[in-house]
């Protein structure tokens, strides 16, 4: 068996089991879930892959991503 095959259904399962979790979600928290994804993404290229950038552009892409939704006062 090879490197991908063990890892391939791990990963399809965790991306259903993801996905399956923002059906009843608003869309101010689904733009919250992707800015953090995306946050974390390039937080960890940024940074050249260390935990503290990933974090941080996690918890800066969240913050982002629940503003861009958020009802008008």
């Amino acid at each position: 068996m090879t490197t991908f095959n063990k890892l391939a259904l791990p990963a399809l399962l965790g991306a259903v089991l993801a996905l399956s979790g923002c059906a009843n979600m608003s869309s101010q928290d689904k733009n919250t879930a992707i800015g953090a994804g995306v946050g974390a993404v390039a937080g960890s290229v940024l940074s050249g892959g260390s935990a503290a950038g990933t974090i941080g552009g996690a918890a800066v892409g969240g913050v982002i991503g629940n503003q861009v939704d958020k009802p008008r006062r």
